[in-house]
Formats: C-alpha cells, structure tokens, sequence
C-alpha cells in the first residue's frame, strides 16, 4: 500500500512528466514546421495559413524570434478568452457542451473539497483507531484522515450522514441548473442553427416488400399518401460496402504509388524496387511503380464493374431510404409518429447529418438488429467478467508484496527508499492505465456490429459500456480484490465475526490507488494529450514520404477529434471516485479538483485550435452524462450504507435511505423535464422556424438542396457525370424493375410551396430511354 512518502513521490513525477509535456509542447506549437499539427483546426476552415516562405532558409522551420519564447505559456490563457457563444459558433455545440462537463466538476467538487476538510478531516484525524485497535491491518499515513480511523459505533459517524445530504444536495442543485441550461442551449441553437438536410429528413427503416413495386415507389406512394402535403423526396439505401472497400484499397495503393514517385523524383539513378509478398518482406522482386500503377488499374476496372453491379442490382437496394420534407415541421411529425398500423413497418426516426452517417451499418437488416444486441450483450458481459481476472494479477503484481513473490531476487532493490516510493506510487496507476489502452477500440467494433446508422450513436454506446466496465472492473474490482489481498493474512488468522469490520475499515484504504491513478491518467495523462505526438511524427512522415501538393499536406493533418466513447466514460470515473470517497476519504479531492482544472484548460485549447469534431449532435448525450452522475450519487450513499453498517452503526445507516430515495425522485423530476428536449424536436419551435425561413427567403427551392444529400459518399467522390447518372438511376428504378402496378403519384395533390417532388414516372422514362441510347 502506497504511503504519503510514496504518494509524495508520485505526485512529484506526475507534475514533472506535465511540465515537461507542457514545456515541449509551447516550444513545438511556436515552430512554422509544426503550425498545421497545432492549429489544424484554423487551417480546415481556411482561417490560417503555412507561415511565410520568405527570408533565410532556417526560418522557415525554426521560429528564430526570440521574444515569443518569453511567452511560451500565453496559450492558457488565450484558451480561456474565447466566449461560450463564440466557442459555439467556431466549434459547435457538442464540443462547447462537453467542456461544460468538467465545469460541473469544478462546481461540484469544489466547494465539496473545502467542505469535507473543513469538518470531516478534523473530525477523521482526531482519532487514533488505526494505531490502537486494528494494528494488523495495513494502513498508511494518509488513511488517518478517512473514516477508516473513527472507532466503531461512534457518534462521530453522523457527521458523515449530514455531510452526505450536503453533497447530494449540492450535486443536484449543480446538475438542475446544468440541465436546463443545456436544454435551453440546445433549443436555441436548433433554432438559431444554419439550413441542414437532417433538419427535414427522416431515416426510414423496415419498408415492407412488394411484388408489384420496387422500394423507391414503394417509399414514394406510401409517404405522397400519408404525408401528401408534406413529402419532397427521397433517396433509397443501396449497399456499397463492397465498392466502398475497393474505393479504399485504390487510395491507399495510390499513397504508396505517390511514395515511390516522389522518391524517384528524387534520385533518377535507380528506379524503387519492392517485394510482392507479406508486408514487402518476401516475394518477387518488381518495379514499385510499374506494380502500384498495374494495381491501380486492375482496381478501377473492378470499382467499375461493381458501381455498375450496385447501381442496376434490385438485390443491392436495402428496404431503407432517406425521405425529405418541404418543412422542418413536416419531419419532426413524421419522425416522432407511428406510420403505419403493424408498429415494425414503416419505422421512422430522425436521420442523421450527413456527416454523421456511419453507411456501412445501414444494409444490415433490420429484423437481425435485436439478434446482434443481443450477442453483443453476452459478449460484453463475459468481456467483463473475465477482465477481473486479469485487472487483479496485475494489481497484485504492481505492488511490492506481488514482484517479491514472482521475483525474490529483486527484493533488495525494490525495498530501497525511492525505488519502493517508485512502485508504490506509480506503477499501479500506470498498468492499470496501460491494461486498458485497446478497451475503447474492441467497444467501438461491439458497437459497430450490434448496428448503429449514426457515429454519434456508436460513440454513446460505447461510451455506456466504457463505463459500465470502468465500474465492475477498475472500481469494483480494484476496491474488493485489492483491499482482499492486502489484508489477505488478518482475514485468514482472525475469527469469522471479525471479517465483516475489517472489511469495512479496509475498503476506503484503496484510495491511496485511486490518487496514483487520478495522478497518472487524470495529470500526466492530460498534459500529454496537448504534446499531440502521434499525430505529429505522423503528418511529418506523410509530410516527407508523400506530400508534393498543399491538398497533400492538408489531407496529411490528423486533427482528431473529442473522442466521447473514450473521454466522457474516464470523466465519468473521476465523478464516482469524487462522490463515493468525498464522505470517506476527502483527502482524495483536491486530486480530482486539479484533474477537472486542467482537463478544462487543455481541451479547451484542443478544441479551439485543433479538433476538428466529425458531427453535430446538439449535445444529444447529456441525459446520459446526467444519468452517470446520478449513477455515481447512489452508489456513493449504498457504499456509505455500508460502510456505517460494517462500523456498528446500523441506527443511523437507515437515515441514508431516505437520501437514496430522493435522489431516485429528483432523477425522475429531471427526466421528465428536461429529456423531451433532447429526444424530440418540439412541433412549435420547427413551425417557427420554418415560418422564418419562409419569410426570409421565399423563393428558395429546398428540393436541389436535399436531393443529393444523402448519396453514398462513395458515389460522390466520382465525376458529376457518374454521380448524375448513379442519382438519375435511382430515381427511375421503376423503370430498371418493371412493375404491374401503375403509379399513384397523382392521388395526392402536390403542394406548391419548395416545389414540387420527384418527376413522374412517364415523364422519366423518355428522359432514361434517351440517356441509354
């Protein structure tokens, strides 16, 4: 168990490690060669651009102005400057909202921090029962200031009772005003927020066959039907995986191709040489370039072939299609009603941006969705359970006791002064922390296969089970199997009896782990996150090896982006830690304070001048951030419940319970008020705003706008001649599958207003005729 001579130590490595990521970062950011890795974000949006060129040679690489070194530390902050608004608008709502998450950690803990040491440390240290009645039990220095040191069945206890209402009922007042505020954000700016195609378009899903049509006629009767003065357009679902790999296959080829001639161009003397076998290790040896441009060729041809496969395939076009309204109104209703009398047909929900689209998910069958969650479910479940396994050797081994029994020869080195504090301190935290370094990336494939159309919708479902595993296996786990196998001897040697007060004066001594990890992950980790070193040895060895062009080197930037699966779930962990050891052991706040303080400066920073973020949400996740901090209060107030139980204090422990029930009704209160918000668009604000737009600009057509929106991204990066004829097909795939059925496009009458929907079929058909010949 760390002692505060080894927390000491780590806290000492940890801020050294953050200063001199700091350090080089401000020196990196202020070197012209460096400029589109820092400040990508100013480039994409054409704000910025490559320093001069002009003067000596160095200069172009090396900032040779001496005086802006003296300010190397300005970006702070200039971090801070920008106001909210201004943040919204540079950055969007998602990412200004994000940020807002480590506000609330500022506002919860710290005035919890000075609360708890001004009265539950005092009331904590002025005990000495760890020195005198459990003596066998391991402790440390800085256990004297947790409950663990206030003898059983004291009246000392109801001050953590008390302390306990306050907190809650400090967090619930933060995260009220926090929930309307976000509410009301995120109405305004979906008020406020420039024309989008998801704004009138509707993801339609499960469209039931028919014999006699295809389903672009099938989707185009049924909504020119039951949406007759509403319905614009749509754009079937076709599925072009498969061209969609080919397409990345070609790039990447055409990258090493690029390569090869760059280097050639270079040194003409010899012309590049590559094996053909695994990894350019083995095989034939052959001319690069003569190989890559063959492969090129052979790629396209089969691209070729599959665009045409998918475009006159009736099998590729999926029982899904996009569908766009005249009006923002004439979405909302058909997106948040039931269309049809069997509530599995017909499903409709909003669609996603375009951007924000993940098209490889969208040919699944729907009828297989509730299959493939239901794998996923067990898959994660057995992924968590047999994690705990792992996750407790290694804090186990991480420990002086655990390296002593697998390597005894080590003994003298390790029990030394500053090696011990070394691996006390420190090496816990950081394999725990490098343990979990491939877990987002096996969620994100989870999410992927149970079949979500949206990358939002991946993202907050990993982000659930990120968190759900953080809970089980780096809390629970790290809580009951750390604390078991450190007071392995005393449960063995003592009587039956004793356990269970052990057991309660052993579980808040992991905090001690907890302040490591909060210091590896939450303070090294942080400040590593600005140095940005990947994605700068990357875009230099693109920048060396493939760029010849400035579209080259802008598409060699890799600005990143927020990461929600990732960042939210360990904000997450920092806010559970908080509230459960804010009665138990307050020494472990001002650890998290530091942690929100920081995090909040550098991803500011981050989002200002570098994230550049794939899609907009509308802060669409904050009833789940909400919901995990509420998560976090409740399992704060059963593990106290505990706690007083396992201390003999079963009278006063009951009084929790009325706290638990409270904080279950405030859940509910704030479910019921401010969640519609973020799951339906109020029918009032859509009307208005489209009301306005009207009066604004009453002679815009809205059918150009929306009609191309939704084509496969694949599709788009052809010619305009190719994408005409991809969209011209699909529109007129009646006419590629004939029907017995004749058109019901005039049964409703069109409304004048954005014009009018699709061409009819008699009026395509010369039109494709005409186009074949």
């Amino acid at each position: 168990m760390a002692t505060l001579e080894d927390i000491g130590v780590a806290a000492a490595f940890n801020l050294l490690s953050a200063l001199v990521f700091f350090l080089a970062f401000a020196i990196l950011r202020l070197q012209p060669f460096n400029d589109r890795v820092y400040f990508s974000k100013w480039y994409l949006k054409g704000l910025r651009t490559s320093p001069s060129r002009s003067g000596a040679f160095v200069s172009r690489f090396v900032n040779l102005d001496f005086r802006s070194y003296l300010r190397f530390l300005n970006w702070m902050p200039e971090a801070l400057k920008m106001p909210e608004l201004e943040l919204i608008d540079h950055a969007g709502l998602d990412s200004a909202v994000y940020l807002r998450i480590y506000l609330i950690g500022l506002k919860i803990f710290i005035p919890i921090t000075f609360l708890s040491w001004a009265v539950l440390v005092p009331v904590n240290y002025t005990n000495n029962t760890l020195k005198l009645q459990l003596k066998n039990v391991t402790s440390s220095d800085i256990d004297m200031l947790s409950i663990s040191n206030i003898p059983l069945g004291s009246d000392r206890l109801w001050t953590h009772i008390v302390m306990a209402y306050a907190f809650t009922f400090w967090t619930c007042y933060v995260l009220l005003k926090e929930y309307e505020a976000v509410a009301n954000m995120r109405l305004h700016f979906l008020q406020s927020e420039k024309r989008r195609p998801d704004q009138f378009t509707v993801l339609v899903r499960n469209v039931p066959p028919d014999p006699d049509e295809s389903v672009s006629e099938s989707v185009e009767h049924f909504f020119l039907v039951n949406h007759p003065d509403t319905y614009l357009t749509h754009q079937v679902v076709c599925n072009a995986n498969k061209l969609a790999k080919l397409v990345k296959t070609r790039a990447k080829k055409q990258n090493w191709l690029d390569y090869y001639q760059l280097k050639y161009s270079r040194n003409n003397a010899h012309r590049p040489i590559m094996k053909t076998g695994f990894l350019g290790l083995c095989g034939e040896k052959v001319d690069a370039i003569d190989h890559h441009t063959s492969e090129i060729e052979k790629l396209s041809k089969e691209i070729a072939e599959e665009r045409e496969r998918v475009l006159k395939d009736p099998k590729a076009i999926m029982p899904a299609a996009f569908v766009s309204f005249k009006s923002r109104w004439g979405a909302a209703v058909c997106a948040q009603t039931q269309q049809s009398r069997n509530p599995t047909m017909w499903l409709t929900e909003w669609a996603p941006e375009p951007r924000d689209v993940y098209w490889p998910n969208l040919p699944i069958p729907y009828v297989s969705l509730a299959i493939r969650r239901l794998i996923m479910a067990v898959a994660f479940f057995f992924l968590t359970f047999f994690f705990m396994i792992p996750i407790a050797s290694v804090q186990a081994l991480a420990s002086i006791e655990g390296l002593v029994k697998v390597a005894p020869f080590l003994n003298p080195i390790i029990n030394a002064g500053f090696i011990k504090s070394v691996i006390q301190g420190i090496l816990p935290g950081l394999a725990l922390k490098l343990f979990l370094i491939f877990l987002p990336t096996i969620l994100m494939i989870m999410s992927k296969f149970e079949g979500f159309t949206s990358l939002s919708s991946l993202e907050r479902r990993s982000a659930t089970r990120y968190y759900l595993f953080n809970f089980v296996n780096v809390f629970l786990t790290t809580v009951v199997a750390g604390s078991a196998m450190e007071q392995l001897n005393t449960f063995i040697k003592q009587s039956t009896n004793e356990i269970p007060r052990t057991i309660g004066v052993a579980v808040p001594l992991r905090a001690t782990f907890f302040i490591t990890y909060i210091m590896i992950d939450g303070w090294a980790g942080v400040a590593g996150e600005i140095l940005m070193l990947k994605p700068l040895i990357i875009y230099h060895l693109k920048n060396f090896f493939l760029v010849k062009t400035e579209k080259d080197r802008e598409e060699a930037m890799d600005p990143g982006s927020l990461g929600f699966n990732t960042g939210e779930p360990q904000i997450q962990l920092y806010f559970l830690l908080g509230l459960v050891y804010a009665s138990v052991t307050p020494a472990l706040l001002p650890f998290i304070v530091i942690f929100f303080g920081l995090a909040y400066v550098v991803f500011r920073h981050q989002i200002i001048n570098v994230y550049n973020q794939e899609y907009e949400s509308a802060a669409a996740f904050w009833p789940d951030v909400h919901g995990r901090i509420i998560i976090a209060l409740l399992i704060s107030q059963v593990a106290l419940i505990g706690l007083l139980s396992a201390k003999h204090a079963a009278k006063s422990a009951p009084f929790l319970i009325a706290l638990i029930v409270l904080t279950i009704w405030f859940y509910t209160f704030c479910k019921a008020r401010y969640e519609p918000a973020f799951i339906r668009y109020p029918l009032q604000e859509a009307m208005m705003k489209d009301t306005l737009e009207r009066a604004r600009e009453p002679n815009f057509n809205l059918k150009p706008y929306l009609q191309n929106a939704y084509v496969h991204p694949v599709f788009k990066e052809e010619d305009e001649e190719d994408e005409d004829e991809f969209n011209y097909k699909l529109e007129t795939e009646s006419v590629l599958v004939p029907t017995k059925r004749q058109s019901r496009r005039n049964t409703p009458v069109p409304s004048k207003m954005s014009g009018a929907s699709s061409p009819s079929l008699s009026e395509v058909a010369p039109k494709h005729s005409e186009h074949t010949n």
